[in-house]
């Protein structure tokens, strides 16, 4: 969950619920100021647009032309809570016009036209055009974690979703052969092993590391 590598313009994930959308504004803003001709994306789930931050972020974002992205990852479950159930407009891209930006959904398993997509809305936000809200439509063939069964999902819409795996389908594009297919794949098959090796032979921390970064010193 907490990834971060700030080399590669990672700010890092967020175990609050919509919690990165305000960073990732903040980081939109920084850029204007700066003039540097960054784009934030910030990515987030449907259960985030019900959270206030979500609002008070697109709202700043379009009134100041903040050069941001936001991308609402809909697998359509927060945790176990159906979305359609506690939102009275499915579609979640529609809510970019109450703050006067565009909003589009797209089908968030193709490749394709999510490149398409967010390359026109890096495009628009880099002139100075500001946000863009793009819905992907996307699925979670498990439970929300380790111990959650997901069994308030039907069947048949877990099976429709696997169908759609993008994986599979831009194996069956032209894009690649399928040995560089193959190769793609042993090669992440190599690096997981790497870094599970890593893990499990790395030393534990010294029990004193627990209070760095805890406390500050007046």
């Amino acid at each position: 969950m907490h990834i971060m590598a700030l080399d590669k313009g990672i700010l890092g994930a967020n175990g609050i619920v919509a919690g990165q959308i305000p960073i990732a504004a903040g980081a939109a803003y920084a850029s204007k100021l700066r003039g540097d001709k960054k784009v934030t994306i910030a990515f987030f789930g449907d259960g985030a647009v019900n959270e206030g931050v979500f609002h008070e972020s697109a709202n700043m974002a379009a009134a100041w032309d903040l050069p941001i992205i936001f991308i609402i990852e809909n697998n359509l479950y927060g945790i176990s809570v159906d979305i359609r159930k506690v939102t009275k407009e499915p579609q979640l891209a529609k809510r970019a016009g109450g703050y006067g930006m565009p909003g589009l959904t797209i089908d968030g398993n193709d490749v394709f036209i999510v490149y398409d997509e967010v390359s026109k809305a890096v495009k628009r936000a880099r002139s100075g055009k500001g946000p863009t809200m793009i819905e992907c439509l996307t699925y979670r063939w498990q439970g929300h974690h380790v111990g959650d069964p997901g069994i308030y999902r039907p069947e048949e819409e877990v099976e429709f979703w696997k169908a759609k795996d993008p994986i599979a389908r831009l194996e069956k594009s032209k894009l690649l052969t399928g040995a560089e297919v193959e190769h793609i794949k042993a090669e992440v098959e190599k690096e997981i092993a790497a870094a599970c090796k890593f893990a499990v032979e790395s030393d534990y921390a010294d029990v004193s590391e627990a209070y760095t970064d805890v406390f500050v010193d007046r």
